[in-house]
């Protein structure tokens, strides 16, 4: 049995190749995707909360968060109890754009799961999310 690391680097590679021309039909990158993603699950929430939610750069997320805006994908405003901080938030156009490509990526991840039942589908993902919070 491969280690688990081996394992998981190869589900990755194989995911990101599906997931990329699917993202670049919705107009988004893999760190778009992941901000949407993020600010989808936490509406409204500073941009080193996000930066760090995603794993992304903080000195980079503000060319991404440009990028979005100018996409009318997210709304940066400053924190009203903090003015040097800005939140940021998914616009009705971002939600939206955010579901159609999460109903697509969801497609992709049923692909790749096909091999297992529905049961083992939903034991698998359950588990992953468990190991991944570290729970």
């Amino acid at each position: 049995m491969a280690e688990l690391g081996a394992s998981l680097a190869r589900i990755v590679r194989r995911l990101m190749k599906a997931e990329e021309p699917v993202l670049r039909a919705h107009g988004l990158s893999m760190w778009a995707y992941a901000a949407l993603s993020s600010l989808a699950a936490q509406p409204a929430t500073s941009q080193l909360a996000l930066a760090k939610a995603i794993g992304y750069d903080k000195t980079r997320l503000i060319g991404l968060l440009d990028e979005l805006a100018q996409e009318g994908l997210v709304v940066r405003e400053r924190d009203p109890a903090d003015r040097r901080s800005h939140t940021v938030r998914l616009t009705p156009d971002g939600e939206a754009r955010h579901a159609a490509a999460r109903a697509d990526i969801r497609a992709v991840e049923d692909e790749l799961l096909g091999p297992l039942s529905a049961a083992e589908q939903r034991s698998f993902r359950a588990m992953l999310a468990r190991v991944a919070e570290g729970a």
